[in-house]
């Protein structure tokens, strides 16, 4: 989420394109899921241009906008550390993977059962959703999500979840107090530091008691 029409779309449109070279880049097919995370993430913000230019509502934008927010990435992000993670992490991975689905389940039943609204709030928007249970699926969400990335066994994932983690509290601070949105910087941020991951390549962390393998 950005401040205006314009700065999402531009922002989207930029972190599409680093998408476009993490896929390109490649070098393993399991990391392929990771890799086109920054395209739905520029995906997500050409959408709420969209939402910005109907002046909020119930629309399909907005309802695009949370599908992508809530569900799929609850289960996209955990999938795709699974997928690229060491073996040794994979169990406990597989278990965030299992919070990520029943979380998107319930958010998907909330969806579906009581669509979202937009509501632009100066130079931000403001997202209202009717779902049960929501201190429990923000737990859900946030395990699935930075937890997998905090938990995979990988050092350049563990700088990504941790400049997830801290970024997204400065971003829901200002965007909660209804100042500034800054969500696409921190997607940009984050799309950057995949690509740099795709670049060098993984990097397994040791476990304990053991040193790390050479590569």
């Amino acid at each position: 989420m950005c401040w205006s029409a314009t700065a999402d779309l531009v922002a989207g449109t930029a972190v599409a394109g680093v998408g476009v070279v993490c896929v390109a880049r490649v070098r393993r097919g399991r990391d392929l899921p990771l890799a086109a995370l920054p395209l739905l993430l520029g995906a997500h913000q050409i959408v709420e241009s969209a939402v910005w230019e109907s002046g909020g509502g119930s629309g399909p934008a907005t309802m695009a906008w949370a599908v992508i927010a809530l569900p799929l990435l609850a289960v996209w992000v955990p999938a795709g550390v699974l997928c690229a993670a060491p073996p040794h992490a994979r169990s406990r991975l597989g278990l965030l993977l299992g919070v990520g689905v029943a979380t998107a389940a319930v958010l998907a039943y909330g969806l579906v059962t009581g669509p979202a609204r937009a509501e632009i709030r100066g130079h931000t928007v403001g997202y209202a959703f009717d779902l049960p249970y929501v201190p429990v699926l923000i737990v859900g969400y946030l395990l699935a999500t930075v937890g997998s990335l905090l938990l995979s066994g990988d050092r350049g994932l563990l700088t990504l979840g941790l400049l997830t983690g801290v970024g997204a509290s400065v971003c829901w601070v200002l965007w909660r107090t209804e100042f500034v949105s800054t969500w696409c910087a921190l997607a940009a941020v984050c799309s950057v530091v995949l690509l740099r991951w795709i670049h060098t390549g993984p990097a397994a962390t040791a476990r304990p008691g053991r040193a790390p393998a050479l590569r």
